[in-house]
């Protein structure tokens, strides 16, 4: 075994998460190792973005300028076929106050590239990376994690001491059993993705050309996610039940599932699939949503899919890694600093961490539940209203922790009164879009559970652009912590 060495942090994982979490660390001087089992550049799917990751904590960790150069298609919204009407209809990132002006954008990116590029920034940062290096195991001294064993590239096995050990190893992760706790599968979310790639497709209308189009059809939804001028990631998802429709040869399921949906398969008349390289395979993946009922543990912290996943339908997948490394990496330069202890500045984490996943899965509900189709498996599947009460009393389960008033929940009977009422808010603010206008967020942010969904990536934002001048924040909960005016730590309220 190799000579053992010591770091304030050792991060599991160098995608968006651990890379996010390693450069937030860095900067504040603190040794960070990030292990890596892969070598970047690498294939990853989850290829469309929100503008609180680029312009508010890609900001925040020195990663953003670099992201502004590579070329990534600038991304204004999203177009759904979705819901009552039978026409597409569009939101944009610009009509939010929040979001106006060069921040009211987004990325459509090749992950291959974007986190690369994100890795590379926490090595710029002071992060030391080590690329093909598989943690073997926890080290552990009584109830605390106090380091790592792993392999390297040629197979020999080392150990690493650390006051902070992050899982940021993504949904297979192997780690995540032992910060206690276990992993909770949502029935509701439960889903089946089958995707692959396409030259020369259709591109919606300026100045939506690069906008995420999302496609309702009956045996689910398809994405379309131009990545380039020409290039497009083109995926069905599809509820477990209809498994069968993803079995079989890969590449005659995918095309079946888009001759169900003419709108798709309109887009794609001109083009052709790639088959060779990064993009060549039809790949299936298990959009199986879950969170663990634990995030943290004395010198152990989830981050990313390791802690938790939500569909995929509003892109919030790398949005929630990398918030969630932005929240643990304060509570980590708070506690190093000594400016808070571990366990307050872990609650802090933790509690805002749970409600950032709570409003996207509710929001995520009412999005679901506003599609009509009433002869469809799928869609009728989509009404968690009408689902089985441990389904909602999983939510409150969920969100009991989270001890903001709106949150405050204490039956499943209430949660299924909100939902529905959340849907119908939802429909209308909907049925109100102009699409001759193209302003998107302005009717959706009559809906509460649409403002509430973008609220925490707003804050983030104008905590990155402004600094020391943004508006201080007042504590989530009684006694609760509030962001340094850098956006990297924790204070107490009164301290500042």
């Amino acid at each position: 075994m190799g000579n053992s060495e010591e770091f304030d942090v050792v991060v599991v994982g160098g995608g968006p998460a651990g890379s996010t979490l390693a450069a937030l660390v860095a900067k504040q001087g603190h040794s960070v190792l990030v292990l890596e089992k892969e070598f970047f550049p690498r294939y990853q799917i989850g290829e469309s973005l929100l503008p609180s990751t680029i312009h508010g904590i890609c900001r925040l960790s020195g990663a953003a300028d670099e992201l502004a150069k590579a070329g990534f298609p600038v991304k204004r919204g999203g177009t759904f076929r979705w819901g009552a009407s039978p026409q597409p209809w569009t939101f944009s990132f610009s009509v939010s106050p929040k979001m106006a002006g060069p921040t009211s954008t987004a990325y459509q990116v090749e992950r291959s590239k974007f986190d690369k590029i994100l890795l590379d920034n926490a090595r710029r940062q002071g992060a030391q990376v080590r690329e093909g290096c598989s943690v073997v195991d926890l080290i552990e001294d009584g109830d605390r994690v106090t380091g790592v064993r792993y392999t390297d590239d040629q197979g020999r096995e080392h150990q690493v001491a650390a006051t902070f050990v992050v899982d940021a190893s993504g949904n297979k992760s192997r780690l995540h059993q032992r910060v206690g706790g276990k992993r909770e599968y949502s029935d509701f979310f439960r889903s089946l993705a089958l995707f692959g790639y396409f030259e020369n497709g259709k591109r919606l209308p300026e100045p939506n050309r690069f906008n995420i189009l999302c496609v309702a059809f009956d045996s689910g939804w398809f994405w379309y996610i131009p990545l380039s001028d020409t290039l497009t990631s083109v995926g069905a998802v599809v509820r477990r039940e209809l498994a069968e429709k993803v079995q079989g040869h890969p590449e005659q399921a995918l095309r079946a599932l888009i001759d169900e949906c003419p709108m798709i398969s309109d887009y794609l008349s001109p083009a052709t699939r790639v088959t060779e390289g990064q993009y060549g395979q039809i790949r299936v993946r298990k959009d199986y949503s879950y969170h663990q009922t634990t995030f943290w543990r004395p010198g152990l912290v989830l981050v990313g899919d390791a802690a938790c996943f939500v569909d995929p339908v509003f892109s919030s997948g790398v949005h929630l890694a990398t918030y969630s490394s932005l929240l643990a990496a304060r509570s980590i330069n708070s506690t190093l600093a000594g400016l808070v202890d571990e366990k307050a500045a872990m609650q802090e984490f933790e509690t805002r961490y749970r409600k950032e996943y709570s409003v996207f899965y509710e929001f995520l509900v009412s999005f679901y539940q506003m599609h009509r189709s009433e002869d469809s498996y799928f869609w009728e599947a989509k009404k968690v209203t009408r689902a089985s009460r441990s389904e909602l009393e999983s939510f409150v389960d969920l969100v009991g922790g989270v001890s903001s008033g709106e949150h405050a929940l204490t039956d499943a009977d209430a949660v299924a009164e909100r939902l529905h009422r959340n849907t119908e808010d939802f429909t209308a603010a909907v049925s109100q879009i102009d699409e001759s206008s193209a302003e998107g967020w302005g009717p959706l942010l009559q809906s509460s559970v649409v403002r509430d969904a973008m609220v925490e990536g707003s804050k983030v934002q104008m905590q990155a652009i402004l600094g020391e001048d943004a508006e201080e924040e007042t504590p989530m909960f009684p006694g609760g912590l509030i962001p340094s005016p850098d956006g990297l730590s924790w204070v107490y309220a009164a301290s500042k």
